[in-house]
């Protein structure tokens, strides 16, 4: 069976960035498995697998377009220090859950003025192209249940990894 709109599909695979570092791999977890054709997974990944079989391996490089975007310079920000209630000492590189006025969204510590933090909100791997291996495992049918509900369930009925 081929990979296609409403089918579940497990792969393996490495993500690396630009300078070939590993940024996440499914090697100690097991497959990710997901519902193909609603978005679980970024958009070009979904694109370049499409039409592929259990056993097919590939590597294929996704723009930042097709990834996590590109980057939003207006997602830079500076906040008060007051903001970060209960946190004694702050470092760049801390991440924090951010109420903006799209939901939550995770911003990164960047930098320091003065009293002031500046924060990222930007998700990490914006603006940036990525390389995946990725090795199909199996390709199935999804259930109407999966369909409805517009995610995999596991053998054991309900079954959530996001």
């Amino acid at each position: 069976m081929q990979i296609a709109e409403k089918t579940v599909v497990s792969i393996n695979y490495t993500l690396t960035d630009p300078k070939g570092e590993v940024l996440d791999t499914s090697k100690d977890r097991g497959p990710m498995t997901y519902l193909h054709g609603v978005g679980q997974i970024i958009p070009g990944l979904e694109k370049a697998l499409m039409g592929k079989s259990a056993g097919e391996a590939m590597t294929v490089t996704i723009a930042a377009e097709e990834a996590y975007g590109a980057r939003q310079e207006e997602l830079v920000m500076t906040v008060p220090r007051e903001r970060f209630q209960g946190v004694e000492r702050m470092e760049v590189g801390m991440q924090f859950q951010a109420q903006g006025p799209q939901g939550r969204r995770v911003v990164t510590v960047v930098g320091f003025e003065g009293a002031d933090v500046k924060v990222d909100a930007n998700h990490p791997l914006a603006g940036m192209p990525l390389t995946f291996a990725v090795n199909v495992v199996e390709v199935r049918a999804a259930t109407q249940e999966e369909l409805d509900h517009g995610h995999v369930h596991g053998p054991e009925g309900h079954h959530h990894h996001h």
